[in-house]
Formats: C-alpha cells, structure tokens, sequence
C-alpha cells in the first residue's frame, strides 16, 4: 500500500456526484469524503471521531486533502456522508484501494462472502447485511454491497461481480451461490470457479458423493492456528471423464477440516463436503488447493 496518496484518492472520489446545492457551501464535497475515508482507514468508527481526527490533523495534511483552516465540523460531515450514494462511493473508494495493492503474480483468487454488520441499522431497525468480494491475497475489499435479505445475495451476484475484471481468476463463494445462472455467467466472462455442492444442486451432490473419496489421494494439507483453534484441512481433487452434472465443471474436489480446541477433547467429525469447479488441478499449482478452500468453507456440515 505503499503507494497511497492523497491525490490518487481525490482523482478517485470525483467520480461521486456531489448531492448538495451549491449555495451555501464551505467545503469541498471531495475533501470531506477524502478526510471520511482517511479518517476511517485510521480506525474512526463514528462521525464524532472522524470530526476529531481532521482537527487533529497537520497543516500540511490538511492542504494536501484540499481541506482549509477550519475543517468540517461533526454536523456537516454527518450531513454530507448521509446523503452520499453508499454503493457509488464503495466502488470509487475500492477501486483506489485495489490500484494501491501491489501487483500480483499468477492467477487472481477473489473470494465471495456476505455477512451481518454488527451495530449498524437499517431506517426500519435491520441489520446491515453485506455482500462483499475480497482479493483473497491482498486482503483488499475489491467491493460490497447491500442486500435486504440472506438469500438476496444471489441476485447481488452477478451486478457485484461487474465491477472489475475477473477474467481468468478464480473465484469462491459458499453453497448458496452454487447456482447454475452463476457457473454459465462466471464462464461468459472467462473466469474459474470453486463452489460448494450442497443440498440446493441434489443431483450433483449425489453425484459427486458417490466418488470412492477414500482411495483418493490427498493433493494438499495445512494446518493452521488462531482463536483458540488448530485446524487441519486436507483436500483431495479427481477427474471424471463422464463428466459432472454442473455447467464447465471439471474437476470435483473435497475437503475434510478437523478441528482441536484449546482445552477441549479434539474435534475429530470430518465435515465433508464436495465441489465443483471450472479450474483443472493444474490451474492451482501457484496456490495452495487446501489455503483457497478455506476461505469459503464456513463449516457448514454437508449432509
């Protein structure tokens, strides 16, 4: 991220239209989203705290955000980043964020996942459910989106995705996104996918379940720590020529995540699950097979 600049995310914020009136303004639309997301990025949660960090700011800083001797206040930054368009100012703000990252060797991994925001509410009391796609490599949020519901995720698949090039990456998401609709787009635009075949494609888990996983060799395992829990995760791939029931699948894999908790009896269920994807086992060769499944596992047991 070492090339970030204030400039880079100015030119990168003018692609957000500005919603007030021109009469009366003392600030630049601009600078107050530059100084919003700074703020932010230095771990402001809440408008009071973004106020305080800009009047904390050096002059120098502040003539580099395009802001004056007085910066906004906690009022006006409140009014202003409330009437921005939060999906608009997500891509610009990703879009910078992503032409900061260093630049990548071999194929890209982009990993889809949506989850509850803690905290934040809806004008109708809900919570905030999120919809996101993640350099699985950088770490950067390369951009999200609202949904209304768990299940709308599919339909934030396709217009999330459109933001930014995929071809050739590969690309993860959970079961719900096991979807047909979603193989045949993700293959138009020319890129690879690992999905999880559960219970919403019978046929295909049914199929992919009567594969002899036993004698299958392991093609990886890992191991890795955190939160009080040592995970292992071996993955196992194999080819069928008579083909899989699932557009361009070619290649199913399965994976076997064990888990030992700190000061518990070891977890010692095999959470099975099957997958299909576009990508050939050697299209994986730059990554590991084991590491890219974990992102989106979620341990959900496969019945």
């Amino acid at each position: 991220m070492a090339a970030m600049s204030p400039q880079g995310l100015l030119e990168a914020l003018s692609a957000v239209a500005d919603p007030r009136k021109s009469r009366g303004v003392r600030h630049r639309f601009i600078s107050i989203l530059a100084l919003g997301a700074c703020a932010v990025l230095s771990g402001a949660r809440s408008f009071i705290a973004i106020a305080e960090w800009a009047m904390d700011l050096t002059p120098l800083l502040r003539a580099k955000l395009g802001i004056g001797r007085v910066p906004p206040c906690e009022s006006t930054i409140r009014r202003v980043l409330q009437r921005v368009d939060p999906d608009v100012l997500d891509e610009a703000v990703s879009a910078w964020l992503a032409a900061c990252s260093p630049a990548q060797t071999g194929r890209s991994v982009f990993a889809l996942d949506g989850k509850t925001s803690r905290g934040a509410r809806c004008l109708d009391g809900r919570a905030v459910h999120l919809f996101a796609a993640i350099d699985q490599v950088s770490g950067v949020v390369l951009g999200q989106c609202a949904v209304d519901l768990k299940t709308n995720e599919i339909n934030a698949f396709g217009p999330l995705l459109d933001r930014f090039d995929i071809t050739d990456a590969i690309i993860t998401a959970d079961a719900l996104h096991t979807q047909r609709a979603h193989a045949e787009y993700l293959f138009g635009r020319g890129a690879h996918y690992i999905l999880i075949a559960g219970g919403n494609q019978p046929s295909l888990h049914r199929q992919l379940r009567s594969v002899p996983w036993k004698q299958v060799p392991a093609a990886d395992t890992t191991s890795n720590k955190g939160h009080g829990r040592v995970e292992t995760r071996t993955v196992k791939l194999v080819q069928i020529p008579a083909g899989i029931a699932f557009p361009h699948a070619v290649c199913p894999q399965t994976g076997q995540p064990r888990d030992r908790v700190r000061g518990h009896r070891p977890d010692l269920r095999q959470h099975h699950g099957c997958r299909a994807g576009r990508c050939d086992p050697g299209a994986l060769d730059h990554r590991k097979p084991a590491s890219l499944d974990s992102f989106s596992w979620g341990r959900l047991p496969v019945a």
